[in-house]
């Protein structure tokens, strides 16, 4: 096992992903629900560009809450949140959102369900709207369903649709708030396949929430464990794994074990500290 030099400071170097990336840099952040307590005292965290940070955490230690705040749906009470030097905004283009549900609007086709946020931007003639919202289609592998609508659709191609729509803006940070959580096991590994070979192409930085420690060390260049709230950050560990990645491989390789390992014996400590 990796001893302390792989828990690693938010400002470790990571190399920067083949075309789109962005910086984020949390900064002293704190935020507490109205009569509820702090969730955040004086977080401090950093993606690099083209990053893959997962984060876990047990059950209200704020993992949810701390997406919305990145995303700019809460406001903090004290620090910063800074995307590229500037304070982050849910209206800005860099900036992408993954839910837990698809969200999809059912009268709307995949097509103009991803080309949707692109009407809304205004920014593109009708004909590059659909030209994006079919590239990106087809990235999700989803080019022969582009006319059909989600009911016509399985758990796993509504969660591509909404990757693809997510993707459309092409914005340099994306922020997944357990996407794949309601899918079956062997979809749910799909589609993580799926998520890494995207990130491979695109290179955005990514910023993960998840429950499932195999999903985040499968995924990540870096997790981040959460302690039960208003603790922040308990450890980070850096994932030193060859990519690209296949489940049934990398799942095996000891090294992935011996990840395992180690953060079930810190979530336990977390656990038990906070009982």
């Amino acid at each position: 096992m990796h001893g302390a030099a792989d828990l690693v400071s938010p400002s470790t170097p990571v190399a920067a992903g083949p075309r789109r990336a962005a910086h984020l840099q949390l900064s002293e952040l704190a935020f507490a629900y109205p009569g509820a307590g702090s969730v955040f005292r004086a977080l401090n965290l950093q993606v690099q560009p083209g990053e893959f940070v997962a984060v876990l955490g047990p059950s209200g230690c704020g993992k949810s809450t701390l997406l919305n705040l990145l995303a700019g749906f809460l406001q903090a009470d004290g620090g910063s949140v800074q995307l590229n030097g500037q304070s982050i905004r849910p209206e800005m283009p860099e900036l992408g959102y993954v839910f837990q549900s698809p969200n999809l609007f059912p009268w709307l086709t995949v097509l103009d369900n991803v080309r949707f946020g692109l009407q809304m931007a205004g920014s593109l003639s009708a004909a590059e709207q659909i030209a994006r919202a079919r590239h990106y289609i087809d990235l999700v592998g989803l080019g022969a369903a582009a006319e059909l609508f989600p009911h016509q659709l399985s758990g796993g191609m509504r969660q591509r649709v909404s990757l693809a729509r997510t993707l459309a803006p092409e914005p340099t940070l994306l922020l997944a708030d357990e996407p794949f959580g309601a899918l079956d096991a062997i979809t749910r590994r799909h589609m993580n396949e799926e998520l890494l070979r995207l990130w491979s192409q695109l290179g955005q930085s990514i910023l993960f929430i998840t429950h499932d420690i195999d999903e985040a060390i499968f995924l990540a260049d870096r997790v981040v464990l959460l302690g039960r709230a208003p603790q922040g950050i308990d450890s980070e560990l850096a994932i030193d794994l060859p990519r690209p990645r296949s489940f049934a491989s990398t799942t095996r390789l000891p090294r992935f074990l011996e990840y395992r390992n180690h953060l079930l014996d810190r979530i336990a400590h977390v656990t038990e500290t906070f009982a």
